[in-house]
């Protein structure tokens, strides 16, 4: 297969997880008999350093010519000024919506190897396997607002349609058939109306997956079920800054940020590909980033872009592997346990490919 891939490292650790997760496929592609081609662009902080814009002109021509993207972070305290005109956090914003990115896959899961260094209980992490589909192109960061600058009053709109909610819930109920056949919707429908319409559209689209088994709660009650019975859930739906809240929290049970990918999904094969965590300026250049989250995604975008399901089972084998085998970066390593480095685990799951 020959398949063009357009790579933004981004800020602050996101060219650092990025080079190892490009030298990652371009193994893979050595090892399957593949041609991947990578096109580097900017995005984010030093894009607008160098542009003036957190999503250049270039960098969304190199993105219409790929197959797929592979996306680092964005941000830092540089450009963190909340009352900029310009922010890097809008060139991500822009990116998912300007390619119509509506469904945001972000599975977590458990590692035996990590249940004793989690904030939770042991017991509660088992079997632990959760699939959030986010909506990602509208809500509240897509709605009406109004800035008041130094002013007194502002507002952020949350706004459904239901075409938006109609075509998120059919993901979700889709990758609910092909897992355990549960699926539970996340809204506030007893206080906002824009909930109680996507709560009438999933009821609605449920008809059409009877065998699925769903739930629906509240978001209060979700954040505390998700704590208290994880390992009962299978796949969460929810809209765009419940699902980005709800996805966070679940990296504890996980063990790190670090450890959790995510694609961006439109409705053809074409995806955006990104690590959970953000920038982490406070470590970036130091050579010690857990890269497993950006080699999950790199996973993800061969299933799902280029529909390389071996090729994915491998780099995910190969993460689980090394961890098996005790290694660990420092967010991940217990009291008194040595980490690696990037570098080190990256070589580590290469060598077991």
């Amino acid at each position: 297969m020959k398949a063009t891939i357009a790579v933004l490292p981004g800020d602050g650790i996101g060219p650092e997880v990025v080079g190892q997760a490009k030298d990652l496929l371009a193994l893979i592609a050595a090892k399957f008999g593949h041609e991947f081609t990578f096109v580097e662009g900017m995005i984010g902080g030093i894009a607008i350093d160098e542009t003036g814009e957190p999503l250049p002109a270039e960098t969304v021509a190199i993105c219409e010519a790929a197959d797929a993207i592979l996306l680092g972070a964005v941000g830092g305290p540089k450009w963190s000024d909340p009352t900029a005109t310009v922010q890097p956090e809008r060139g991500l914003l822009e990116l998912r919506q300007r390619f119509g990115l509506f469904a945001n896959l972000r599975p977590v899961k458990t590692y035996p190897a990590l249940v004793d260094h989690a904030p939770l209980r042991a017991e509660l992490l088992r079997d632990v396997d959760i699939l959030f589909v986010r909506e990602l192109v509208s809500g509240i960061y897509f709605g009406d607002r109004q800035e008041q600058g130094a002013g007194d009053v502002s507002y952020d709109t949350m706004r459904y349609s239901r075409e938006e909610v109609e075509q998120v819930a059919n993901v979700a109920f889709r990758a609910a058939q092909g897992r355990r056949k549960k699926l539970c919707s996340v809204d506030k429908a007893n206080v906002l109306a824009s909930m109680r319409l996507w709560r009438r559209v999933v009821v609605a689209v449920h008809e059409e997956y009877e065998e699925v088994e769903l739930e629906h709660l509240l978001v209060d009650a979700a954040t505390m079920h998700l704590l208290t019975r994880p390992a009962s859930f299978d796949v969460i739906v929810a809209g765009n800054m419940f699902g980005d809240i709800l996805s966070d929290e679940a990296s504890v049970l996980a063990g790190s940020l670090g450890m959790l990918p995510s694609a961006s999904l439109r409705s053809d094969s074409f995806g955006l590909y990104e690590p959970v965590h953000g920038s982490a300026p406070d470590i970036a250049g130091q050579g010690i980033a857990n890269p497993i989250g950006m080699f999950l995604s790199a996973a993800m975008l061969l299933r799902y872009s280029l529909q390389l399901e071996d090729e994915a089972r491998a780099i995910e084998s190969a993460v689980d592997a090394a961890l098996d085998a005790g290694l660990r970066t420092a967010d991940i390593a217990g009291e008194g346990e040595a980490s690696v480095s990037t570098g080190e685990f990256a070589a580590a799951v290469k060598n077991r490919l």
